[in-house]
């Protein structure tokens, strides 16, 4: 492979499974919760977080013991409301993205009070400031929130490492070292990083080292420089 050529697109799907979730900090009392059920404080658990931080993996973990059905909030339907309601556990993803009819969750929220259905509501920030219909915004309020914070180095260090492993790549320590005081501390700053990385490995059929690395930094750090203003 020439250094002009470049990669195939072979992305790989992360590991979700409960072994796979790193835990930290900053997402300890989100696992909790979810590992709770089905004994919550509420039929309905809001899990908030920036992207990238985990909440999808934590959706999947819930649906790994509770089983159900996952849907984003911009597909819900007014149609597949009873079908959800009975699903006995349903997960609503990105309450706050996207375009839905804020009468159709309310619907939902009313319909899984009704048959006893645990509702997992995920958000990058309050489920509360989702919805402008005054009584979806009350049922929102009424949900138990918990959200999951910016990650710790040490946490970081994990994601990275877990990252990596996700692309079939070992990386050595040095790498991880070198990396983490100069990566924003962000999940997404993360992932975006690691997929940088390997796409140049694979484009100039390079080792992945603390030189290239250094070089993905610094082309982030000029992309980041000609953004502003």
């Amino acid at each position: 492979m020439t250094a002009a050529q470049l990669p195939l697109p072979l992305d790989l799907p992360p590991a979700l499974g409960r072994d796979d979730f790193i835990v930290g900090a900053a997402n300890y009392a989100a696992l909790a919760l979810i590992e709770a059920w089905p004994v919550w404080p509420a039929p309905v658990v809001s899990l908030s977080g920036p992207a990238g931080s985990g909440k999808s993996h934590l959706v999947a973990i819930w649906q790994g013991r509770a089983g159900g059905r996952t849907i984003a909030a911009s597909s819900l339907t007014e149609a597949g409301v009873d079908d959800l309601a009975a699903a006995g556990a349903v997960a609503v993803e990105d309450v706050d993205r996207g375009t839905y009819d804020d009468a159709v969750l309310f619907h939902l929220l009313n319909r899984a009070r009704e048959r006893g259905t645990s509702l997992l509501l995920t958000a990058r920030g309050p489920v509360s400031g989702a919805g402008q219909l005054p009584d979806l915004v009350s049922r929102l309020r009424a949900a138990h929130p918990v959200a999951l914070a910016a990650p710790d180095e040490a946490l970081l260090a994990q994601v990275l490492v877990k990252l990596f492993a996700d692309r079939q790549l070992t990386v050595g320590r040095p790498v991880i070292d070198y990396v983490l005081p100069r990566l924003e501390r962000s999940f997404a700053a993360a992932s975006g990083f690691v997929r940088a990385l390997d796409d140049l490995a694979l484009s100039t059929g390079r080792p992945v080292t603390r030189q290239l690395a250094a070089q993905i930094l610094r082309d982030e750090a000029v992309a980041d420089a000609g953004g502003e203003g």
